[in-house]
């Protein structure tokens, strides 16, 4: 065990949080989303909701204050200005959690996936809400 560590994150978490660079991204993806065939690294934490492993992502990851949209969610097929509940629950722990909050854009369904694709890896969650997917990509720790 280690102090100040989000428990939920695996050791294969962290090393993949630690060996991202600036700009690279992470899928938090829900349990219905096709993680294997995205050809990224794929971690599991089934049972766990994605809003959970949002927020301890972020307390460790700091999201990219370089670019307008460091966190894009997948819009509703059939209504891209829906919002979903979860959507808005994601938008809250940034607001909260991240040391440079921003607002979430959306992408189209497939064009999620072909973002998801140059992903660094996917952390699939057991999150059953649908349109439980973000995208978020890292920043820079600036020296202090």
């Amino acid at each position: 065990m280690l102090r100040n560590i989000p428990a939920i994150l695996s050791p294969d978490i962290l090393h993949t949080l630690r060996a991202m660079g600036h700009g690279d991204e992470l899928v938090i993806a829900d349990a219905n989303f096709p993680a294997y065939s995205m050809g990224c690294e794929v971690m599991r934490l089934d049972g766990i909701s994605a809003t959970k492993v949002l927020e301890a992502v972020l307390t460790l990851m700091p999201l990219d204050s370089f670019v307008p949209d460091p966190a894009h969610t997948m819009q509703v097929v059939g209504d891209a200005e829906a919002v979903p509940e979860i959507v808005k629950e994601f938008q809250g722990i940034i607001d909260r959690t991240a040391d440079h909050p921003a607002p979430i854009a959306t992408l189209e369904r497939f064009a999620f996936y072909e973002r998801a694709k140059t992903c660094f890896a996917v952390i699939q969650t057991g999150e059953s809400r649908l349109y439980g997917n973000i995208i978020v990509k890292k920043g820079v720790i600036p020296p202090k």
